[in-house]
């Protein structure tokens, strides 16, 4: 399973820890074995090291790709390190103050702005345009990358993937209940409570308390509010805390304990699917990335995933999920090799091999029209979800170099206090409006003509 919500984690940490991070890191960061003379381009030959954003989860996917290229570019040696999502972020800011950078990496569009703002990442749109990837990435995935980079129109990563919000729900579950789909929040809320036996160890859902939280909670309240916006009209002040999302997050934190289980408030994504594939909880949101998880622990017939649900007046509202793309650090000494890679690892076949191990919407154009996506129903959904104008989202502002930390380090602790109840959805709200708004601020001010 992959968790584009969960990009990392970026915090203060010591001395100390930093010192040993970078120099756990520092081993296999940076390939040059001394080939690498020719200038900052390298030899185009020689080790180069790659930083796989989501590591222990698709790392197999990812040594397949890795054997190929290396098959087909027998002068270069990729060195693959796994990095936990959940450390992404921490790990590069370690690096990028320490030293020790890898020459590719994984970069999600929710910490990209963070990575450009201390110009570790390389522009890639002129070597787009050079290479066999010209016109062949999905139009709206590079658009979101550029916005989430926040350079204007130039490019810092290159798309591999799509991947957007998903309510999971077992099927078996809702038919031996007489249920219907949980197409609408109404429904949705009527399974929740129909399918909890906390006495039989049974919930309607399973919700997200930790690590990820915030974008999740966030993705429910718009669904329900129905705002479309995530900024006023002239982008000063959020709507995180209009009175209809407080109304909207206080009913859905209103589930917790009451239809899902207690131990749900420290639930990251990890957790919550294998919550979700191993026990009786009828329904779970996520996103693309865990279905090909719950394909192999429950069959295709005993569960669906579909788009999150729509609101009363018939309009599906969901929030942006970040895209996930391949960065070129300007600290590499053989960045021809590096960008090999990369080109290798979206083209199309790379490309969907790795999407359809992930269960993911591709980037490359002639990936996403493998038959594949068609063939799981989530992925094609989700993909349908986003093109055929059923859908309204609002963009979450990956641009502020920093919303990871105000979105994750400043109030995911807040959340859990939300759900235990001792914060009101106000409180919270009124709090991650205040930081946001002072965020934009500055960066408009950064930013105005």
């Amino acid at each position: 399973m992959t968790d584009p919500q969960t990009p990392g984690r970026r915090r203060t940490t010591t001395m100390a820890a930093a010192l040993a991070a970078v120099l756990a890191l520092t081993a296999t960061a940076c390939g040059d074995d001394g080939t690498a003379a020719a200038g900052e381009e390298g030899s185009g030959k020689g080790t180069i090291t790659f930083w796989d954003n989501n590591g222990g989860v698709r790392t197999a996917v990812w040594q397949e790709i890795i054997k190929d290229f290396e098959a087909e570019n027998p002068g270069i040696d990729v060195t693959y390190v796994p990095v936990p999502s959940e450390d992404v972020q921490s790990k590069y800011d370690t690096a990028i103050a320490g030293g020790g950078l890898p020459d590719v990496g994984g970069v999600g569009a929710a910490y990209l702005a963070n990575i450009v703002a201390q110009d570790a990442l390389e522009p890639v749109g002129d070597r787009i345009e050079g290479s066999a990837l010209k016109g062949k990435l999905v139009p709206t995935m590079v658009a979101s990358v550029k916005a989430a980079g926040g350079r204007g129109d130039e490019m810092y990563s290159v798309p591999t993937s799509a991947s957007n919000g998903t309510l999971y729900y077992r099927t078996d579950l809702f038919a031996a209940a007489g249920l219907d789909a949980p197409t609408t929040w109404a429904k949705f809320y009527t399974a929740a409570a129909k399918l909890t036996d906390a006495g039989r160890n049974r919930f309607g859902y399973t919700i997200r308390g930790g690590a990820g939280s915030i974008a999740q909670a966030l993705d429910a309240m718009y669904g329900q509010s129905g705002i479309t916006s995530f900024w006023n009209a002239d982008r000063t002040r959020t709507t995180v805390d209009d009175p209809k999302n407080v109304a909207a997050l206080e009913k859905y934190a209103g589930l917790f304990k009451t239809a899902t289980p207690e131990a749900d408030v420290n639930n990251d994504f990890k957790k919550m699917v294998a919550q979700f594939d191993t026990g009786t909880i009828g329904m779970l949101s996520h996103n693309l990335g865990s279905y090909t998880d719950h394909v192999k622990a429950l069959g295709k017939d005993k569960f669906r995933g579909i788009p999150n649900p729509v609101g009363d007046n018939g309009t599906r509202v969901q929030v942006s999920n970040p895209v996930d793309g391949l960065g070129l650090f300007k600290s590499s000494k053989n960045k021809a090799a590096a960008w090999k890679f990369i080109e290798f690892a979206v083209s199309h076949e790379s490309n969907s091999k790795w999407n359809e191990s992930a269960g993911a919407i591709p980037a490359n154009t002639q990936a996403a029209a493998d038959p594949w996506v068609n063939e799981a129903e989530a992925t094609k959904l989700g993909a349908q979800a986003l093109t055929d104008g059923s859908t309204r989202i609002v963009e979450l502002p990956y641009y502020l170099p920093d919303w990871n930390k105000i979105s994750k380090a400043d109030n995911e602790p807040n959340f859990q206090k939300v759900l235990l109840g001792v914060m009101t959805a106000k409180e919270f709200l009124t709090t991650l409006a205040e930081q946001l708004n002072e965020a934009q601020a500055e960066w408009n001010e950064r930013n105005k003509a």
